[in-house]
């Protein structure tokens, strides 16, 4: 270090005081840094495996060799063997220090041994506490806690679990809190699901709309006809046409209706008013059982005999249906009497071939139930006049045909067709379509105000014609007996009586009753005499 000093030296190297300077502080910095780095801090309580801290036996060695002026190094060997070495005596426990004192080592590196071993029982006793004195200021509040909390023995302490409960029982607040602002309703862009129709539901509206647009345009309706079968289907969209109080409140806005235009007719306007006016003592009024809002509904609904318009329009179609049905079954029936009647033979002759018929129509029906029922006939089924398909009356009529040959006792009756008369039907046919043509207008426009449950279906010319045959033929029998009986006891006279002449028929012998009129009504021959001549003075004085 002297020839750098001296001033020779400076100037034979050719450098300036400041270069030298800043060499020299370069050195002492360097110097420094290395003896005062410092070991790292750790937060787990076991130490690490390899220290970057010399001990105190290293550094007397290392003072030893750099005054000595040598300088060994140990091996990568070496140095693992004993590491393994300090780490076996630090975690080994007693067997450890009972190695160290039966080991022969020296008296500094049993010191040594020992005081590594109270650090580290030290380190294990308070290792929370040197957790948290080397936890970094930038650790966040949790980690410190954590860091600070007690250990984990298996069990809850009283304190914990009171202070859990206190924060279960209660909902946090919701911090900051917000002030709830109206907003505008939140509008759905996304299309509407349409409503899935059943099949049957499909057919049935196309099949509406067909015969709709069919009779709108047909070109023998005139326009009056057209004017009002618009006017029908748009009574399909009126507050009217489609009321069905179904429920309470159905019935009370109709109810309500009723009565404002009552009281817009001025019927309200003469009632008596006072106490004990117009009112009937009702024990059910004041009942507890029974619910007095629809006990009183249907009390006005009685006395304002309220109908919703589609029952009214039901009773008319069923009466309508009803009537026709009879009308149709009571012409057959006489027709069918009197058909067979033309053909000869006697009363007994005449009823046996009426059972035959019967007998061939009770087939005629079992054969059609057959076909439906295995669903190889594709013809109309039965519908009464509810609506309701109805089964078919084979079996009655094969009972009526069957018993009546067992009752009679006679021979066997006859295999003969159906009974038909073609002359008839074409006689009646005008009529029978005008009627059903009718009938099926007066349905539709029921079925426009009645609900999907009440709809009924519309009348059919041939299953109407198949139900009266079938209904008809067994009473032929007893019709023909009764036509028949009823001619022999309609005559006056006994067969067996003649009259001679018209004054004995005149004159016969007959019970007559006489009645005693009263006295003070009577009118005898003074007074027809009295009234004879006062009638001719007022004439003659005229």
């Amino acid at each position: 270090m002297e020839p750098i000093m001296s001033g020779r030296a400076v100037s034979a190297t050719g450098l300036c005081a400041f270069c030298l300077q800043a060499q020299r502080r370069h050195l002492l910095m360097s110097g420094y840094s290395r003896v005062s780095r410092a070991a790292p801090r750790s937060f787990s309580t076991v130490p690490p495996l390899r220290q970057d801290t010399p001990s105190p036996s290293t550094n007397e060695e290392k003072k030893r060799t750099a005054s000595d002026g040598t300088s060994e190094e140990e091996g990568a060997m070496s140095r693992r063997l004993a590491e393994m070495t300090e780490q076996s005596i630090t975690e080994g426990g007693r067997s450890a220090r009972k190695n160290i004192q039966e080991a022969e080592f020296s008296e500094d590196l049993k010191r040594q041994l020992e005081e590594r071993l109270a650090a580290s029982a030290f380190k294990n006793e308070n290792a929370a506490a040197i957790s948290v004195a080397n936890m970094p200021s930038s650790a966040g509040r949790g980690t410190q806690d954590v860091a600070a909390a007690p250990a984990w023995t298996g069990s809850e302490s009283v304190e914990d679990a009171a202070l859990r409960m206190l924060d279960d029982a209660s909902k946090p607040m919701k911090t900051p809190y917000k002030i709830p602002k109206p907003g505008l309703p939140a509008v759905n862009l996304s299309p509407a699901p349409k409503t899935r129709q059943s099949t049957g539901q499909r057919l049935a509206n196309a099949r509406e709309r067909t015969i709709n647009y069919s009779l709108g345009q047909d070109s023998g309706m005139s326009e009056s006809e057209r004017e009002a079968l618009r006017q029908e289907f748009r009574e399909r969209f009126t507050p009217g046409a489609r009321i069905a109080p179904m429920s309470i409140q159905g019935l009370q806005s109709l109810a309500n209706e009723r009565i404002e235009d009552a009281m817009a007719r001025g019927q309200f306007k003469n009632i008596r008013r006072g106490k004990g006016q117009n009112t009937q003592e009702d024990h059910n009024a004041n009942s507890a059982f029974i619910d007095t809002t629809e006990y009183f509904m249907n009390k006005i609904i009685q006395k304002q005999e309220i109908v919703p318009p589609w029952i009214e329009k039901q009773q008319e179609l069923a009466r309508e249906v009803d009537r026709f049905r009879q009308r149709i079954r009571g012409e057959w029936r006489r027709h069918a009497a009197r058909l067979i009647a033309s053909q000869g033979g006697s009363l007994l002759d005449q009823m046996k071939r009426a059972r035959a018929y019967a007998a061939a129509e009770a087939r005629l029906s079992a054969q059609r139930q057959a076909s439906v029922a295995s669903g190889s006939d594709s013809s109309v089924s039965q519908i009464n006049s509810d609506g309701r398909i109805v089964p078919s009356r084979a079996s009655s009529s094969e009972q009526s045909s069957t018993t009546a040959p067992a009752g009679s006792s006679e021979e066997a009756l006859p295999h003969l067709p159906p009974l038909r008369d073609p002359q008839y039907l074409s006689t009646e046919r005008g009529y029978h379509e005008l009627t059903i043509k009718t009938l099926n207008a007066l349905t539709r426009s029921y079925n426009l105000q009645a609900p999907a449950m009440a709809q009924k279906p519309y009348l059919n010319l041939e299953r109407e014609l198949t139900n009266c045959y079938a209904d008809v033929a067994p009473s032929l029998a007893e019709e023909i007996k009764r036509r028949a009986t009823e001619r022999a006891r309609g005559s006056s006279l006994p067969p067996s009586q003649k009259s001679s002449s018209v004054f004995e028929m005149l004159a016969a012998k007959q019970e007559a009753r006489v009645y005693n009129e009263d006295p003070s009504k009577e009118y005898g021959f003074k007074d027809f005499w009295k009234d004879l001549f006062s009638r001719k003075g007022e004439g003659q004085t005229r």
